[in-house]
C-alpha cells in the first residue's frame, strides 16, 4: 500500500503537464493557422462570398467549441481525460487528413459559380464531412484537455495558486506555438499552397497526440464519474418530486454523504441559501434508503446552485468571442485589400494575428513573474486578482478593439475611395488585434480556470454562432434602410460596404453587455465565500441552541 501511495505521489505536476504543453503548442500551431487563412480558403479555393466566407468560419469555430461539451460528457461519463484526448485527437487528425485531400485534388473543388455558395454534390459532402470531423475531434479534445492539466495538481496545490500557475504557463506555451502557425504555416498556404499548410498541421497534431499519450506514466488520471448533465438533471427531477415537502429549518438535516464513504477526488461543498427550492432535491424521505433518482446531496444540488450562478457569467461574455470571430473573418479580408509591404517582402494578411500573440508571449511572463507577485501582496489572493476580475478586464479592452477597428475601417476605406492607387499598410490592423491579444489574454485564462474550479468552451461557441446571426440580421435590416437598399455587409466589395458601422454597432453592445457583467459579477459568490457565510451561519445557529438551552 505504502508503494502505491508513493507511486501516486510521484505523479502529477508541472513534470506531468510537459506532454500536455507540447501538445497545446503543436495542436494550436495549426488549429490557429488555419482559423485565421480558412476564411481565404473558403473565398478563393470554395468560391463563397465575403458573407458566407465569414459564416462559414464562424459556423464552424461555434462547432468547435460547442462539441467540446461531447468531449466532456464522454469524458465524465464513459472514459476518462485522457484517453477522451487520444479518442477525439484521432477524429481530429482524420478530419485535417480529409481537409488536406480537398485541397489537394482539384476535382473535389468547385468551380466558381458566382453564387453565395458553390459548392455542392460529392464535393459539398467530403467539404462538410471533413469540416464536421476535424470540428468534432477538436472539440472533443478542448473540452478535456484543460481538466486533464488541471487534475494533475491536488487541492492543496490549487489552493497555493498552481492552477493559475498552469494555465498562464499552458496559455504562453499555446501562444509560442500559434505565433509558429499564423508566420510560418500560413505563410505556406498563401506562398505555395493550401494542401501543404493543411498537411503541416496534419502531422503536427498527429505528434503531439503521440507525445500526450507517451506521457500517461507521468499523469494523475481520474477515473470517470457521473455526467454533470445527468448529476443536474437528477437534481431537478428530485425537486420537482419532493415540491410537496417544507425544508428543515437545519439545513444540516438536508442529505449528505459521510465523509469517510466520500470518494476522495469529491470536494464537499457546504449549504447556501440560494435558491431554496432545489434544496428540495436533498430532502430523504422517512423510510427511503439513499439511492439515484431519489434523493441528492447537498454537494450535488450545490453544483447546481454553481451553475445557476455562473450563467449570467456565461451569457456576458458571449459578445465578447462574437467580436473576437471578426477579427477572424472581416479583419482577415480587410487586409486582402491593404498595402501588405514590410520593406520588399509581402507579408501573408492571415499573418496579422502574430502581432497580438507576440505581445503575449512578452507579457505573460511580466503578468506571471511581476504583476501577481506584486498584487498577491496587495489583494492576498494566490493569483493576484480573481478570475471574474480578469474577465472584467478583457470585456473592456474588447470594447475598445471594436471602437478602434470601426476608425480604421473608415480610414481604409476613406483611403480606397478617394485615393484609388493608394492603399494604406495593413499593420494598422495591428491596433485592434493588440488590444484584442492583450484582452484574450486577460479573459481566456479568468474563464478556463474560474469554469474549472467552479464547476468551458460554451461561451466561445455561442460568441461564434451569434456572430453568424448578428451578420445576417444586420444584412436583413440595413438592406431595408440604406438609400442603396444593400446591407452594411452585402457582396464582395468592401468598400461598398459599411464594415465600421458594423464594429460600432459591436462596440456599443459591449458597452451595454458589460454593465450586464459587473452587474452579474457582483451577485456572482464564489464556492470558498458560500462556504464561509455558511460556515458563520451554522456558528450562529449553534451559539443560538446553545442560549436556548441555557435558558
Amino acid at each position: 500500500m505504502d508503494d502505491l501511495n508513493s507511486s501516486s505521489r510521484r505523479k502529477g505536476g508541472f513534470r506531468a503537464c510537459i506532454s500536455i504543453f507540447i501538445l497545446g503548442a503543436l495542436e494550436n500551431m495549426g488549429f490557429v493557422a488555419n482559423m485565421a487563412s480558412l476564411v481565404l480558403y473558403f473565398y478563393y479555393i470554395m468560391h463563397f462570398d465575403i458573407a458566407t466566407s465569414a459564416n462559414t468560419l464562424t459556423n464552424f469555430m461555434g462547432s468547435v467549441f460547442m462539441l467540446s461539451l461531447v468531449g466532456g460528457f464522454v469524458a465524465d461519463t464513459y472514459l476518462n481525460r485522457f484517453y477522451t484526448c487520444l479518442l477525439f485527437g484521432i477524429m481530429e487528425v482524420l478530419g485535417l487528413g480529409l481537409v488536406t485531400a480537398q485541397a489537394y485534388f482539384k476535382d473535389l473543388q468547385p468551380e466558381d459559380c458566382h453564387k453565395s455558395t458553390c459548392v455542392k454534390g460529392g464535393t459539398a459532402i467530403i467539404f462538410y464531412g471533413s469540416l464536421f470531423l476535424y470540428a468534432l475531434g477538436s472539440g472533443g479534445v478542448k473540452g478535456a484537455i484543460p481538466a486533464l492539466g488541471g487534475d494533475q495538481f491536488d487541492h492543496d496545490q490549487q489552493k497555493r495558486g498552481a492552477l493559475s500557475r498552469y494555465y498562464n504557463w499552458n496559455l504562453l506555451i499555446s501562444t509560442c506555438g500559434s505565433i509558429v502557425g499564423v508566420t510560418a504555416v500560413v505563410w505556406v498556404s498563401m506562398n505555395k499552397s493550401w494542401y501543404k499548410s493543411f498537411f503541416i498541421s496534419t502531422i503536427a497534431a498527429l505528434i503531439g497526440f503521440t507525445v500526450l499519450a507517451l506521457g500517461k506514466p507521468f499523469y494523475r488520471i481520474q477515473p470517470p464519474g457521473s455526467s454533470a448533465f445527468v448529476r443536474i438533471a437528477q437534481v431537478i427531477v428530485v425537486a420537482l418530486q419532493n415540491r410537496d415537502l417544507s425544508l428543515p429549518k437545519n439545513p444540516d438535516k438536508l442529505f449528505e454523504i459521510d465523509d469517510a464513504l466520500r470518494d476522495p477526488s469529491e470536494e464537499r461543498l457546504s449549504h447556501s441559501n440560494q435558491f431554496r427550492f432545489l434544496d428540495k432535491a436533498a430532502i430523504l424521505r422517512e423510510g427511503m434508503e439513499p439511492q439515484q433518482w431519489k434523493v441528492c446531496t447537498v454537494t450535488q444540488v450545490e453544483e447546481v446552485k454553481i451553475l445557476i450562478r455562473m450563467i449570467p457569467i456565461i451569457a456576458s461574455t458571449i459578445l465578447m468571442n462574437t467580436s473576437m470571430a471578426q477579427l477572424q473573418t472581416f479583419s482577415v479580408q480587410q487586409g486582402v485589400t491593404m498595402d501588405a509591404h514590410l520593406g520588399s517582402k509581402t507579408i501573408p494578411t492571415p499573418s496579422i494575428p502574430v502581432i497580438p500573440l507576440v505581445f503575449m508571449s512578452v507579457l505573460i511572463p511580466i503578468y506571471e513573474f511581476v504583476v501577481v507577485p506584486f498584487a498577491r501582496k496587495i489583494t492576498g489572493h494566490p493569483s493576484g486578482i480573481t478570475q471574474l476580475q480578469r474577465v472584467g478586464v478583457g470585456l473592456v479592452l474588447s470594447i475598445l478593439s471594436m471602437t478602434v477597428a470601426g476608425f480604421i475601417e473608415l480610414y481604409r476605406k476613406h483611403e480606397a475611395l478617394k485615393n484609388p492607387p493608394h492603399k494604406i499598410s495593413v499593420f494598422w490592423l495591428s491596433f485592434q488585434y493588440g488590444i484584442f491579444g492583450i484582452a484574450d489574454m486577460f479573459t481566456v485564462v479568468g474563464l478556463v480556470e474560474f469554469f474549472y474550479k467552479e464547476a468551458p468552451w460554451l461561451t466561445l461557441s455561442l460568441g461564434y454562432f451569434s456572430s453568424t446571426v448578428f451578420v445576417g440580421i444586420i444584412n436583413s435590416v440595413t438592406k431595408r434602410i440604406t438609400p442603396s437598399k444593400h446591407g452594411w455587409l452585402h457582396g464582395n466589395n468592401l468598400n461598398a460596404n459599411n464594415l465600421n458601422l458594423f464594429y460600432w454597432f459591436l462596440a456599443i453592445l459591449n458597452v451595454i453587455n458589460f454593465a450586464f457583467y459587473l452587474f452579474s459579477a457582483s451577485w456572482y459568490k464564489y464556492k470558498s465565500d458560500a462556504q464561509e457565510s455558511e460556515a458563520k451561519a451554522r456558528a450562529e445557529r449553534g451559539q443560538n441552541g446553545g442560549m436556548i438551552q441555557d435558558k
